[in-house]
């Protein structure tokens, strides 16, 4: 009997496109699986490349998790039992991006996520600890049992990738910054080196057996957790959620001076907060080393 595995991902560069490819490359090899891959489309799409009013626009709802409509998930899909499913998902303002979001809180999907296994892999610049948590939460709502997490990220250091992805995200074009800077987003090679996991995925699958899993895609590397970057996501959220309930109070002009704010305060905490969080982490490391020891375990885990 061939196992129903649904693949569902929204992506606007490709890059997670990419990674669904290689994730899933043996599976969809493997004669025994009959995957579907359906990507989320919105009834108003977001613009590639972003204008500066459009992505910053975007911050409120993105991190308040309002959800926008989706167009109809086929019938198809919607009739269909799956043994596993996997979620592929962006990072969008330290939250999960509208469109997964809009996708996971849509009436339609509670029948397709409902006493379903999933597994849910990020495609982020670095930080995805958080944006994971409120996943984890929905899905608990959802009945939903989540029993693998794979995080591919952005290695380069924390300054350069973000300048070079918002230069990607602002012209569209994947590029090296000044002809010197490392190209933007997930390497190439990180993609490649993911299709490893679709083989631990799929031999769970084979095995009818999840309990290792998290286990086994922690061994082969699918989580790396940093704790400098788990405090600078913490404290961002914490500004972000004062940030976003502001500017989603206003319209119109005032709305638009208060983005520009916004804007001014993200420059700010990139170049002056930030490096300041990472000398207060190197100074009081030390001092943190077991609180650190259990934050790198409770993220790389599904609990």
């Amino acid at each position: 009997m061939k196992c129903n595995v649904l693949v569902v991902y929204y992506s606007q560069s490709g890059q997670l496109k990419d990674i669904v490819d290689q994730t899933t490359y043996d599976l969809v090899q493997n004669q025994d699986i009959n995957l579907t891959k359906y990507k989320i489309e919105m009834e108003e799409e977001f613009p590639f490349p972003w204008d500066f009013y459009s992505f910053f626009n975007a911050f409120p709802d993105s991190f308040l998790q309002k959800e926008k409509k989706i167009k109809p998930i086929p019938t198809e899909i919607l009739n269909q039992e799956y043994d596993l499913i996997l979620l592929y998902y962006q990072v969008w303002f330290l939250s999960p991006s509208i469109p997964i979001n809009s996708f996971l809180k849509d009436k339609q999907t509670q029948q397709i996520l409902e006493n379903s296994k999933i597994i849910t892999i990020s495609g982020s610049r670095n930080m995805w600890f958080l944006a994971q948590e409120k996943i984890k939460k929905i899905l608990k709502e959802c009945q939903a049992k989540l029993v693998g997490n794979i995080a591919l990220v952005d290695h380069t250091p924390n300054l350069v990738s973000a300048m070079t992805i918002v230069n990607w995200m602002f012209s569209g074009v994947k590029k090296r910054m000044f002809n010197l800077l490392p190209l933007p987003g997930i390497s190439e090679k990180t993609i490649q080196e993911s299709r490893r996991f679709g083989k631990i995925i799929l031999n769970s699958i084979q095995n009818n057996n999840y309990s290792n899993l998290q286990e086994n895609l922690i061994q082969s590397g699918a989580v790396e957790v940093k704790p400098f970057l788990v405090s600078v996501d913490t404290k961002g959220n914490r500004m972000f959620k004062v940030w976003s309930k502001i500017i989603d109070s206003k319209q119109g002009k005032q709305r638009e001076k208060y983005l520009k704010f916004f804007y001014y305060y993200l420059i700010l905490a990139i170049w002056i907060i930030s490096p300041l969080v990472n000398l207060l982490y190197i100074i009081f490391y030390p001092f943190n080393y077991f609180k650190y020891k259990k934050q790198i375990k409770y993220f790389q885990g599904i609990e």
